[in-house]
């Protein structure tokens, strides 16, 4: 029960707060306002207001609890388990087995494609999807997984300032980040900047290369076919 003396939460909150409850960056909170994702308005003084409502209804949406996440596995028409909040085991052998793995991609395609090319080479990995880069920013921050494969081109969120992001929060440190793009390596020069350094797979040639790269991440080989 309450005390009388708490003050109970005002109805909107700064964007620092909204960032804080979210567990995204105060950049992608102001993203998520300019869209109307969030209801919001500015002061006599310009700082921006958002609506406690909307930031919990969005949280809802995106974070809703659930059972834990279940490992891929193989089989006719198997899907990866949409949960998008409850962690799931860590791996105590320390050996990638049952390694988290979090895929930020908007085509079901390809969504589809490594999916299937997970379940093959590693059958035990725990596989996440979300469809755009803000609902990725918050899995991310509530399931903490040991590898992310991002897309570029991404709705909700740039590319670049979402890999950026992933590469610089402190939150994100023990995260290995793998890239996947449609874009040929001239398309990508504008991103240099934020792909500097890290392993990047060109969408027609994922079959080939993805499951080495996984390994390598995953610090495991891939299961022979």
């Amino acid at each position: 029960m309450s005390s009388p003396t708490e003050t109970p939460p005002s109805e909107h909150c700064s964007t620092i707060e909204a960032a804080r409850i979210l567990g995204l960056a105060v950049r992608s909170v102001q993203l998520m306002v300019d869209r109307g994702e969030l209801e919001a308005w500015k002061t006599p003084g310009g700082h921006r207001r958002i609506s406690r409502v909307s930031v919990e209804r969005w949280r809802n949406r995106h974070r809703p609890g659930g059972a834990a996440p279940e490992p891929l596995t193989s089989g006719p028409g198997h899907e990866p388990h949409p949960d998008r909040a409850a962690p799931g085991a860590t791996d105590p052998a320390g050996d990638g087995r049952g390694s988290r793995v979090l895929l930020i991609e908007d085509s079901r395609h390809f969504q589809s494609l490594v999916s299937l090319l997970l379940r093959r080479h590693f059958p035990d990995v725990q596989l996440r999807v979300a469809d755009d880069g803000i609902a990725g920013l918050a899995m991310v921050g509530a399931w903490q997984p040991d590898v992310l494969i991002v897309d570029i081109l991404l709705p909700g969120i740039d590319g670049a300032t979402l890999i950026t992001s992933l590469r610089t929060h402190p939150q994100f440190v023990h995260s290995r980040l793998l890239v996947v793009t449609s874009l040929d390596e001239t398309e990508r020069a504008p991103y240099a900047f934020a792909l500097d350094g890290l392993p990047v797979v060109h969408k027609p040639r994922l079959v080939a290369e993805l499951p080495a790269l996984m390994a390598e991440c995953l610090g495991r080989p891939a299961v022979a076919l």
